[in-house]
C-alpha cells in the first residue's frame, strides 16, 4: 500500500458519499420527524452496516455472498421491501400531516436512538449494491493480494467519511429546524423522501447484480 492510492481512495470515497442514496434520505427523514438524535442514531446506523459490510469483503465473505445467486437476490429483495415500506411511511406522514414538535432538549424518549438506528442500519444493510462496491472498488485501489489489515483500512475509513458527513447532515437539518418545523414545509418534505425512498427501491429492484 502507498500513502497515495490511500489518499486518492479517501477522495474517491467522498465524492462517492456526497452523491444522495437511501442513507441520505433516511437519516434527513428521521432528523425531521424526531430531532437530532434520532438522526444522529440513523447516521450511526447507517455506518455501523458500511463497517459489516467492509469488513465482510475485506475477510472475503463479501464474495461468497455476491457469487450466491439465491443469497444475494434474498438480501436484494428484503432491501426493496424495506425501502418501499420506509417510502410509504414517509408518504402516510405527510398525507396525514400530524407532526410533534420537535424536541432536542429533554431526555431521549424511549426507543428514540433504536429506532433511527435500526432504521440506518436495515436500509444500508439489506443493499448488497454497497458490499459488489467494495468488492470491486478496494482491489482498484490496493491490488489482489493485499493483507487484510490493509483492506480493512480502506473499509473502514470509508465508513469514518460517511459517518461524519451525516453527522453534518443531521447538524444541518437541526440548524433549519425552525424553517423545517412548519408543518406544511415537512409534509412537502416526506413526500419527496417518500419518492426518493420508493425511486430507491425501485432502482435497486431493476438493477443486475
Amino acid at each position: 500500500m502507498s500513502w497515495s492510492s490511500y489518499g486518492s481512495f479517501l477522495v474517491f470515497a467522498t465524492v462517492l458519499i456526497l452523491i444522495p442514496g437511501p442513507d441520505f434520505a433516511v437519516v434527513t427523514r428521521n432528523t425531521l420527524a424526531a430531532g437530532r438524535r434520532r438522526g444522529r442514531w440513523s447516521a450511526v446506523g447507517v455506518t455501523g452496516s458500511n463497517a459489516v459490510q467492509g469488513v465482510a469483503a475485506a475477510a472475503g465473505l463479501g464474495a461468497l455472498i455476491v457469487r450466491s445467486q439465491p443469497l444475494f437476490e434474498t438480501i436484494r429483495w428484503a432491501g426493496v421491501a424495506y425501502l418501499a415500506y420506509l417510502g410509504v411511511q414517509a408518504w402516510r406522514s405527510a398525507w396525514q400531516g400530524r407532526y410533534a414538535p420537535l424536541a432536542d432538549g429533554g431526555p431521549t424518549p424511549s426507543g428514540e436512538a433504536f429506532t433511527g438506528f435500526r432504521q440506518g442500519f436495515l436500509s444500508n444493510i439489506t443493499n448488497p449494491k454497497v458490499l459488489a462496491f467494495y468488492l470491486a472498488v478496494l482491489p482498484q485501489f490496493v491490488g489482489g493480494s493485499a493483507p487484510l489489515a490493509v483492506l480493512l483500512l480502506f473499509a473502514l475509513s470509508h465508513a469514518v467519511l460517511g459517518l461524519a458527513y451525516l453527522l453534518v447532515l443531521v447538524a444541518t437539518m437541526n440548524r433549519a429546524r425552525d424553517l423545517l418545523s412548519r408543518r406544511r414545509v415537512r409534509r412537502w418534505l416526506d413526500g419527496l423522501t417518500g419518492v426518493a425512498l420508493l425511486g430507491f427501491s425501485a432502482r435497486l429492484a431493476t438493477e443486475r447484480a
